[in-house]
């Protein structure tokens, strides 16, 4: 095999088999065609200034480090689709998000909780063939007047950006969370709301399915 595994350092290669290897978390296809368009929600203040150096899908580690990032280690996972189901691919997804103490890697975040030097706050990928895609980060935090969240970003060809927000299923602060209580459509609020299960993979305590069903509007597909 050419680039032969091997030579290449233990760190990058754990991270290259844990974040694309992916055999035991491999996603089953949607059941049945998707029917209810992912609500899009506000960018939010705190999406990076300046992006970090190290750009990847796992946000627990930062490279030039070696540490771990605080809180419970989660992999989210899903497809992006059209409304017939079919996979979108090629998307670029990003996402960010509160650290393991529940504060942003922002200038503008002047909470007193710790700033995190192992946690990347922002992690990018794109779409595979499937549609498929895959972040390991940390559990999300409330803080003030917000449930525990995580922030999506979405561009693809002939659409984007396309904003919406992930929130955890059994969090008590969605009941009051300003940005989810406008999602008055039940289906389309639970398009939002992501149980946490007990992983299956090495390095992570956690994992949910998010996946995101964009509208034709958004998908101008060449005829």
């Amino acid at each position: 095999m050419p680039n032969s595994l091997e030579h290449q350092p233990l760190r990058i290669l754990r991270r290259r088999i844990v974040l694309t290897g992916a055999a035991g978390l491999l996603l089953p296809r949607m059941a049945q065609a998707a029917r209810v368009v992912t609500p899009e929600q506000m960018q939010g203040p705190f999406y990076p200034l300046e992006l970090p150096l190290d750009r990847d899908n796992d946000l627990t580690t930062v490279a030039g480090r070696t540490g771990t990032a605080h809180g419970v280690i989660t992999d989210v996972a899903g497809r992006v689709v059209d409304l017939a189901g079919r996979a979108v691919a090629g998307v670029k997804v990003e996402i960010w998000q509160v650290n393991g103490h529940g504060r942003y890697h922002h200038p503008d975040d002047d909470s007193d909780r710790p700033v995190d030097p192992h946690f990347q706050g922002y992690g990018t990928t794109v779409t595979d063939r499937a549609g498929a895609y895959r972040f390991r980060t940390v559990k999300p935090l409330a803080y003030p007047g917000r449930a525990p969240h995580i922030h999506f970003a979405l561009t693809g060809p002939g659409f984007g950006p396309f904003y919406t927000q992930m929130y955890l299923a059994d969090a008590p602060e969605n009941a009051t969370d300003f940005l989810l209580s406008r999602v008055h459509d039940r289906a389309s609020r639970d398009m939002l709301l992501v149980g946490l299960a007990p992983s299956s993979q090495p390095g992570s305590a956690l994992a949910g399915r998010f996946d995101i069903v964009l509208g034709h509007p958004l998908l101008r597909r060449e005829p």
